[in-house]
């Protein structure tokens, strides 16, 4: 009885694994089918515009991936950081606040530190300080956003481009064979849609990107905005 079992037992094994050897040869083929069928239709979309497409694509995913490992790293536990102020300010008054700030990344510690520094000038001034510093801080987390929508928009007309062009193409072809079969204007027009196809991949990949680097920036400007108003308040009762 042990005898067959360990028979099926290793029968089972064995059945296994070719199982998972069949699977990732299969998974290996389809890969390398893929990246030669893409490697394909981008050299019969042409080299001048898929190129141009592809250079488009990334300078937008180079500045989108900088921007949102800028942002990231300009994420400040806003919370946190207002309960050592405040504490600090109980504690050890204006300069262990500013300490607090210092020892501390992110915008959001930063206009802490401005409005902190005219905090000895009255409230006004701390408050206008934080005001103006806040619009440098919004201005250094959109840097380069602006690319990424030119980069967004671009694609897509270089692929209506080379649609243009692969369409002018099939009907020079027909000029000069004098004919419209399938065959003469087939070239042409697979240029042009697959331009087309291409520019439309680049700007849906690059929005979404867009899109979340957006929603991060929102999210950063309304934590600053809310500690600017807490900072102003915890001056105040400071000052009492």
């Amino acid at each position: 009885m042990k005898k067959v079992v360990n028979v099926l037992t290793i029968t089972g094994i064995m059945f296994i694994g070719a199982i998972q050897s069949t699977y990732a040869q299969e998974v290996a083929t389809a890969t390398k089918g893929f990246r030669q069928e893409l490697k394909q239709r981008f050299i019969e979309g042409g080299p001048g515009f898929m190129g141009i497409v592809l250079v488009a694509l990334i300078l937008g995913l180079a500045i989108a991936i900088e921007r949102i490992i800028y942002l990231n790293m300009s994420t400040t536990n806003t919370k946190k950081l207002v309960k050592n102020v405040d504490e600090a300010l109980s504690d050890g008054g204006i300069e262990a606040a500013k300490e607090v700030c210092r020892n501390t990344k992110g915008p959001v510690a930063s206009i802490f530190y401005q409005g902190l520094e005219r905090a000895d000038e009255g409230l006004d001034a701390a408050e206008k300080s934080v005001v103006g510093y806040g619009g440098v801080q919004m201005g250094l987390l959109e840097k380069n956003i602006s690319w990424i929508s030119l980069f967004i928009a671009l694609a897509p007309m270089l692929g209506f481009m080379g649609t243009v062009i692969g369409m002018i193409g099939a009907f020079d072809a027909i000029a000069v064979a004098n004919d419209i079969s399938p065959a003469v204007v087939a070239g042409g027009i697979k240029v042009a849609l697959l331009t087309t196809v291409f520019g439309l991949v680049v700007a849906i990949i690059l929005q979404i990107f867009y899109n979340y680097i957006i929603s991060k920036v929102d999210s950063i400007v309304n934590d600053m905005e809310d500690a600017s108003i807490t900072l102003i308040d915890l001056l105040a009762k400071y000052k009492k």
